[in-house]
């Protein structure tokens, strides 16, 4: 059993870097993530002496996690949505070098500079690619404080697994509020001799490269096939999903990250109200839990509706999903805004109901 404490958000996932025996930390600061360093210069290299370093820009901060996971290191960073789009250059050469690592964007309210509150106005660049090139990351979508710690742990054994990088899509109300988490047992930092990593040129071996350039046509269609059946993988075995109160549904109300955690209030207070409701909630925003949704348009629900804290994203895939079997409607809020439970029973009432 590991602490159980009160955390807030970016904390506890700064806490939960340590105690996954995280190698080294280069990131930079901006609001509403900024306590992620703080924390870490504190508490981290003391503990376990792992690097933690304040790079110039988040341009040099995801080219530092690029060399570093080349080395064979487990490495993090993390960002919010305009520093985590001057990432993307470097996410795209990460992925195609198939480097592990983990890196959270702790949302907040955009286009542009936009605004310092919490909005899930990222979802395209996430799941869509974010960079240039046929490639995708791992995406996971915590709803809660404890999420944070549990989806750093997991999201380096998926990263070190399939050797790729993993995005852990949160915001800046859960990366601000505080909750009681549980945090699992220090892990020890290892020396990790990966059989790709840049460790140096060993007797009788070959030298080992990490590039993302390649000049043969032939060999580098080959490299894009091998990326796209690794996606394809990952569909087949590991979409994480919640689904609640779904048996008996009429509908359904789905969101990710704290957009679903308001709608499990919304859907309650529609249950009270006589409606038969149901919640799915993708963990995995990449790989989309797709069947999921197929299923319940294939069973004949009367209609989805999606909330979400943008202008309407994943619901593109929520569409995608049920292939015009089912109605499906958004309901957003953005601009910093948060959507209660009373809109969103509101807005299905009007949409469903009236």
């Amino acid at each position: 059993m590991g602490d159980k404490k009160l955390m807030k958000g970016n904390e506890a996932l700064s806490e939960a870097m340590i105690r996954a025996g995280c190698d080294a930390y280069f990131g930079y600061p901006i609001t509403p993530q900024s306590e992620v360093l703080e924390y870490l210069s504190i508490h981290a290299t003391r503990r376990t002496g792992m690097v933690v370093l304040q790079a110039e820009s988040e341009v040099s901060a995801i080219n530092m996690i690029y060399g570093a996971a080349g080395a064979g290191q487990r490495v993090m960073t993390t960002s919010s949505s305009p520093g985590f789009s001057l990432m993307q250059e470097g996410m795209s050469y990460i992925a195609c070098a198939e480097l592990p690592c983990v890196v959270a964007n702790v949302n907040r309210g955009g286009p542009g500079l936009g605004t310092i509150q919490p909005a899930q106005g990222d979802y395209f660049q996430a799941c869509k690619g974010g960079g240039h090139g046929d490639y995708h990351l791992f995406v996971l979508a915590p709803n809660s404080v404890q999420e944070m710690v549990d989806h750093v742990k997991l999201g380096f054994e998926i990263a070190e697994k399939y050797r790729t990088p993993v995005l852990l899509l949160t915001d800046g109300a859960i990366g601000q509020m505080m909750e009681k988490v549980e945090l699992f047992p220090q892990m020890d930092r290892i020396q990790r001799d990966w059989a790709w990593a840049t460790t140096g040129k060993k007797p009788g071996k070959d030298r080992r490269y990490i590039t993302s350039l390649h000049f043969d046509t032939d060999a580098f269609e080959a490299i894009n096939n091998h990326l796209h059946d690794k996606y394809m993988s990952w569909e087949r075995d590991e979409v994480r999903y919640q689904a609640i109160n779904c048996e008996d549904a009429d509908y359904i109300f789905t969101g990710f990250g704290l957009g679903a955690r308001i709608c499990m209030k919304a859907m309650d207070l529609g249950r009270a109200k006589g409606y038969k409701i149901g919640l799915v909630r993708p963990i995995t925003l990449y790989p989309f839990p797709k069947k999921v949704y197929a299923d319940l348009a294939n069973k004949g629900i009367k209609g989805i509706l999606d909330v979400e804290m943008n202008m309407g994203q994943m619901v593109e895939d929520v569409r995608l999903a049920v292939d015009g079997k089912a109605r499906v409607e958004f309901y957003g809020r953005t601009g910093g805004n948060i959507p209660s439970p009373e809109e969103i029973l509101e807005n299905f009432e009007k949409k469903f109901i009236s």
